[in-house]
């Protein structure tokens, strides 16, 4: 009796520990599964494929360096001819849980977002059927492509699924706050426990909750003042048109966000303490204490997960058939496109 009531009281403890994150706004972040692991190493491989671009020296890796939480940590990224980016670079880090990609959604999903920098004159610079024979004129490619597709064929669309399907994988679990979700207590500190309470009470929680702690909504940046930049993104009037989606932006994740800086999608906080400060006051309209911004730095710092544990891909060598890189200025005859009979 003693035993089934002790069974009874372990059981009664976990129901109520899963109604209570249930509860939370902000939802447990889960290890990944990997289904495709062929697909997921092709996808590694060509995320790290600086080929891909016109000067066969940037990767998708560049702006999304998975060595520093999934960004560059620049105000806006370098492209193709050092050309200056329009919009910080967001982390890679969580993105399958955002509703769209890029700041402005643009991009529906993961894989239609890989296909946009790479014929980007101001990143990759190259062209789709480019970046295709490229791949296409390495026999190892090719046989990385028929065991994950059934044939050799290399598109475009191929191409982004596995990138798209690499990126999946690339999430950050076991958080110190994920941990005290999940009912340990001691996993964060008071700081960060208040913190939480404060992100809560103050309606931070109205636009960064789920999984990723954002990504899922779109929020005009200067809700109750302005925010003054010298940056010419608008959000989401590109996509839409309309007047009241001007500088409406896609709420950031705020996974690893200690990791993510410069902050905004202009790039111009550095440091977190500015950066909660300046939400608190533009989207907000309230001034927090030096103790508040303390304690709400405490938590967003808890949210750093683990990291990807990325080992780098060998990539195939080019050869004859390669189109040349052209790194420093335009040759028509360095990248001129490789015949389909020489690529048999």
């Amino acid at each position: 009796m003693i035993k089934l009531t002790s069974i009874a009281i372990f059981i009664a403890g976990i129901f109520a520990s899963a109604h209570a994150i249930s509860a939370e706004p902000i939802e447990v972040i889960k290890a990944v599964k990997v289904t495709e692991p062929e697909k997921v190493e092709l996808g590694k491989m060509l995320f790290f494929e600086p080929r891909l671009s016109k000067s066969g020296y940037i990767s998708c890796n560049s702006c999304h360096n998975l060595a520093t939480g999934g960004v560059d940590a620049l105000p806006t990224s370098v492209g193709h001819n050092w050309q200056q980016g329009p919009i910080n670079s967001p982390t890679v880090l969580n993105a399958n849980y955002m509703l769209a990609q890029f700041w402005d959604g643009r991009a529906s999903d993961l894989q239609a977002q890989a296909a946009g920098p790479i014929e980007n004159p101001k990143e990759m610079g190259y062209s789709h059927a480019l970046a295709t024979q490229t791949i296409a004129s390495m026999p190892a490619y090719r046989a990385h492509f028929a065991k994950v597709y059934g044939d050799e064929n290399v598109t475009i669309d191929r191409l982004t699924d596995a990138i798209s399907t690499f990126e999946k994988t690339l999430v950050t679990p076991n958080s110190p706050f994920d941990q005290y979700l999940l009912g340990k207590q001691d996993a964060i500190s008071v700081d960060a426990k208040a913190g939480y309470q404060l992100f809560k009470s103050k309606g931070c929680v109205s636009c960064h909750n789920g999984p990723a702690v954002g990504g899922t909504m779109y929020m005009k940046m200067g809700l109750i003042k302005p925010f003054h930049t010298n940056n010419p993104a608008e959000g989401r009037i590109a996509v839409t048109g309309k007047e009241a989606d001007k500088f409406v932006f896609k709420v950031p994740t705020l996974r690893n966000i200690e990791l993510t800086y410069p902050y905004f999608h202009d790039g111009s906080v550095w440091t977190l303490e500015e950066a909660v400060n300046t939400m608190a006051d533009i989207q907000l309209g309230q001034k927090l204490s030096d103790k508040e911004n303390l304690e709400m730095v405490a938590f967003l710092v808890s949210l750093t997960g683990d990291q990807p544990q990325i080992t780098l891909p060998i990539l195939p060598p080019s050869n004859k058939n390669t189109p040349r890189p052209v790194p420093f200025s335009h040759d028509p005859m360095s990248s001129k496109p490789v015949s389909s009979e020489s690529l048999k």
